[in-house]
């Protein structure tokens, strides 16, 4: 679909997952034993340990990659997440060198309330995003919150974004959580006129 729309399309796995497998433990799996072993808290405490440090490093390797690559244009460079993925996509937004636009689904929404210095993080990031920042859920997904206060914060500083809120998906949380999976054409036009705008139709400054 997104070679269809004219993009090239790097789609990375996590390490211990899919094709890479062999590159470390599944998140998931560390995620239960932390939770096992120490409780709520400490699960949560991993989880932002992981998404600023390793898997962050991960995506901004896989960018760099994708930036090297002969036939991308390194200036026209735009990321995209599903849930923990869309809170790393929203931490690569916040880097000067990249990218041209961030496209973040469902960011946070299973860990917005129970992880304060997640939240603070995540709206850090959006304060100081040097790329628009499309926003997207269902309204059944697993809390509307973190895309609320995360839009609302760019908002208040002028920053460009824009917020989609679909209505419910399937018949569970999980369902509208994952919509982008099964779901593809309720968000690809909106999807693909804002990558259009920010990256296809984007002119650099001229002195």
């Amino acid at each position: 679909m997104f070679a269809r729309h004219g993009y090239v399309f790097l789609f990375v796995f996590r390490r211990g997952e899919g094709l890479s497998a062999d590159q470390g433990r599944f998140i998931g799996d560390l995620l239960r034993r932390a939770e096992e072993a120490g409780g709520r808290e400490a699960r949560t405490r991993l989880q932002l340990k992981l998404v600023t440090t390793d898997h962050l490093e991960d995506a901004l390797a896989a960018l760099s990659y994708a930036k090297r690559l002969p036939y991308v244009d390194p200036k026209r460079i735009a990321v995209a997440g599903h849930s923990f993925g869309g809170q790393l996509t929203l931490l690569e937004a916040e880097r000067d060198y990249v990218p041209r636009a961030a496209v973040a689904f469902s960011p946070a929404a299973g860990s917005w309330e129970g992880n304060p210095e997640l939240r603070e993080r995540l709206l850090a990031a959006v304060a100081k995003a040097k790329a628009p920042i499309l926003f997207l859920q269902t309204e059944n997904d697993y809390s509307l919150a973190a895309n609320k206060a995360l839009s609302e914060q760019m908002a208040r500083l002028s920053k460009p974004h824009v917020r989609k809120v679909y209505p419910a998906f399937g018949q569970s949380s999980s369902d509208g959580h994952n919509f982008l999976y099964a779901d593809i054409e309720r968000w690809e036009e909106d999807v693909f006129a804002f990558l259009d705008e920010n990256v296809k139709r984007w002119r650099p400054a001229t002195s």
